[in-house]
């Protein structure tokens, strides 16, 4: 890996392939550089503007698009972590936003802490999280860009654009889901709440009694989520009740989460997938074994232990944002084609649910929000079924997750979100050079 100078008069490196996690996308920069300071940072982009060079900035490559591909400087910002401030009058945390989703329940432990909701995944950086509209499940919550108080980015010119409810407040919810467009997030201040614990309840059930009462199901739980595999009549519900950090914690014993979490959902499904990859036909059988081995289980235990799991077997995935009332239609659409097309299906659908906001370009903009993810085992073709379930998602007023993979475009999205017009008139002003942009941006907010 060659060596070239950095802003700060550091090595930048070049000559590394960089890749997504899902494997999806990859990019050999011309430079990296690991700045450890804000002014670090602000060297960077003006170096990357006097060299002509767009830079992006790179978290945990957990994103499917291309969103965080970086031809020219790549800046990983895993040097600006950690807890900077915590106001715990208000139980707000800034943190540096390089900070890594699964730092922050020890982080925010000795404080009390914890954030309000999270996604079934926590190998993001902050920055990574909020800027994609990553988000968890339950009806009454919004995505984590919803808990945004205040941001630090630095602008195409290099200077410091400081967003909070009393310092341009009027940007603020078009920083929460940015993209990665308007700058270079590197402070983040979020609203946190006491510490609390997570009963889980995980139960195998009918699917069609399910979608029946999936209104009453949603606005009865704190958090609900189902997945479904294909060519089986069963959903694999988790329906989390919160209560108080206070309460008696019954955590899985290591044994239990051992086998269930880890031998069974990553290293036997490794297995399958594989088989299934080699031997489409036995997919269908695999699946309702898969679903036999999913037993009904009831702990209670801190709510990042809940809401994250870990995934080590890499898929690719598209995840749509849709009205909630929906959803069982466009579910039972997603099973008839599946079944009509012939296709075998390895992975499960996933069901979630989110509150509506007031963020410019996040997925559950003006209206209470369902998602459906479809997904395919990384070696497995899933160009095919990922366009035909998205034209069932476009005929619904769907809106892509920015992290996860579709094919819309600029065009597409002025019908989609009110602000959207608003947003691409706010990054001509930030960045009128294009500086922050890559290949995706110019596709989904125009060039």
């Amino acid at each position: 890996m060659g060596r070239a100078v950095g802003a700060d008069g550091g090595a930048g490196f070049t000559g590394a392939v960089w890749r997504t996690w899902g494997r999806t996308e990859a990019v050999r920069p011309v430079r990296v550089e690991r700045p450890q300071s804000v002014e670090a940072v602000q060297r960077a982009v003006v170096a990357a503007g006097r060299a002509g060079l767009r830079i992006k900035a790179v978290g945990a490559g957990h994103s499917f698009t291309g969103i965080a591909v970086a031809k020219g400087v790549q800046l990983d910002v895993t040097g600006l972590s950690g807890v900077l401030n915590v106001d715990t009058l208000r139980a707000r945390v800034t943190l540096g936003a390089g900070t890594h989703l699964w730092e922050l329940p020890r982080m925010l432990a000795p404080h009390g802490l914890a954030l309000t909701n999270m996604g079934d995944i926590d190998r993001q950086s902050v920055a990574g999280a909020i800027s994609t509209g990553t988000h968890g499940t339950g009806a009454r919550f919004g995505g984590m860009a919803s808990q945004v108080r205040g941001a630090v980015l630095v602008t195409g010119d290099g200077t410091l654009l400081r967003v909070s409810e009393t310092e341009n407040a009027e940007l603020l919810p078009a920083v929460a889901v940015g993209l990665g467009a308007l700058g270079i997030l590197v402070e983040v201040t979020l609203q946190c709440v006491p510490t609390f614990l997570l009963h889980a309840s995980e139960r195998a059930e009918p699917l069609e009694a399910v979608l029946d009462a999936l209104p009453e199901r949603v606005a009865g739980a704190d958090h609900l989520e189902f997945y479904w595999f294909p060519h089986t009549g069963t959903a694999l519900t988790k329906t989390n009740t919160r209560i108080p950090g206070t309460d008696a914690r019954a955590a899985l014993p290591p044994l239990n989460r051992f086998v269930d979490d880890w031998l069974v959902s990553n290293q036997l499904f490794r297995l399958t997938c594989s088989l299934g990859r080699v031997a489409p036909p036995i997919i269908p059988h695999i699946n309702r074994v898969a679903e036999k081995l999913t037993g009904t289980r009831d702990y209670t235990d801190l709510s990042p232990r809940v809401f994250a799991t870990r995934r080590t077997v890499r898929f690719v995935e598209m995840e749509y944002a849709l009205p909630a009332e929906v959803v069982p239609e466009v579910l039972r659409e997603i099973d008839g084609l599946i079944e009509r097309r012939g296709w075998r299906i390895s992975f499960p659908v996933e069901v979630r649910f989110a509150a509506s906001d007031d963020l410019w370009l996040s997925t559950a903009h003006g209206r209470q929000t369902g998602y459906i993810a479809v997904h395919r085992y990384f070696r497995e073709p899933h160009a095919e079924y990922f366009e035909a379930v998205e034209e069932i998602m476009m005929a619904h007023a769907g809106r892509p997750h920015w992290g996860k993979l579709h094919t819309r475009d600029a065009q597409d999205f002025t019908g989609l979100y009110p602000r959207f017009v608003d947003f691409v008139a706010l990054r001509e002003r930030l960045d009128p050079a294009r500086l922050f942009a890559n290949d995706y941006l110019d596709r989904v907010l125009g060039a």
